[in-house]
């Protein structure tokens, strides 16, 4: 089968964009995973389909694959990717929809500068629905958080659970330059205490406003940018006191913007998303 698709990146974290309304779509894991083959594929760290709703209250249904070909969630980047792909071919003439994912409806607006924001809803914080086992462990309270030592090759690190749609375990480093994003960052992934599997961010705090970010992406791998992964540093962040709404998220790939009033109050997060190229493969 042929199958037309778009090259997108959020801040680097790249995408396969793939218009599911006007062609069938219906591939297996393996197929996905040659999608997002750098070497035999495309190269991707997520594949983003769209597709139609059911809904009327809601304008497109949004399926996210990582690279390891497994449906996820949630992608905070590709739903900025989400929205400029619909309103660039003409699929909507809208600059605000309502999208529905696997976790929950989003709503992505492009800006009149071009940049996208996305309410991408509240935090779960409790953690049984991250979900995140705390069965045993003795929490240590730092603000309105509380952090979780997590046993990682010997070692414990004090983690922050959130979930934005997906989990996350976030940690607070000295520096996201020689931090053990590629050690540390597989082993928090496939951790026993997350029975779903876990993106493992590690935030460098510069400031009350500022931080620097590196994610290792559960069934991708470190990515360039995580949106969701900067919404959840940034919650974390704020909960323990470390930060003041709205943050500027310095990721590899680019700068994001997350503002958090804390609470049951949606996270809004604002960057850059853009089309690379259209193409067609044969699968």
């Amino acid at each position: 089968m042929k199958l037309k698709f778009t090259k997108m990146h959020g801040a680097g974290n790249d995408f396969v964009v793939i218009d599911a309304i006007n062609q069938r779509v219906d591939l297996t894991p393996a197929q996905w995973q040659l999608l997002a083959d750098r070497r035999f594929g495309v190269g991707a760290d997520q594949m983003l389909v769209v597709e139609k709703t059911s809904s009327p209250q809601v304008d497109f249904r949004y399926r996210i694959y990582n690279a390891d070909g497994g449906e996820v969630e949630q992608c905070g980047n590709g739903a900025r990717a989400f929205v400029r792909f619909v309103t660039e071919k003409g699929l909507t003439d809208k600059r605000a929809i309502k999208v529905e994912t696997m976790s929950g409806v989003i709503e992505p607006t492009l800006e009149s500068d071009g940049s996208i924001t996305v309410d991408m809803g509240a935090p779960v914080l409790d953690p049984e629905d991250v979900p995140f086992d705390a069965t045993g462990l003795q929490g240590k309270p730092e603000g309105d958080d509380t952090l979780w030592p997590l046993d990682v090759g010997g070692r414990t690190c004090w983690i922050s659970a959130v979930s934005m749609g997906n989990p996350h375990a976030v940690q607070v480093v000295d520096d996201v330059a020689t931090a053990r994003v590629e050690t540390d960052g597989p082993v928090i992934e496939r951790h026993v205490r997350f029975p779903k599997r876990v993106n493992a961010g590690f935030m460098q705090i510069a400031d009350r406003h500022q931080i620097h970010l590196r994610v290792y992406e559960r069934g991708v791998g470190e990515t360039l940018a995580c949106g969701t992964g900067a919404c959840a540093a940034v919650v974390a962040g704020i909960r323990r006191g470390l930060l003041a709404s709205p943050v500027t998220v310095n990721t590899r790939g680019g700068v994001l913007s997350i503002a958090w009033q804390g609470g049951n109050s949606p996270v809004m997060m604002s960057g850059p998303a853009v089309s690379v190229f259209d193409g067609e493969i044969e699968l």
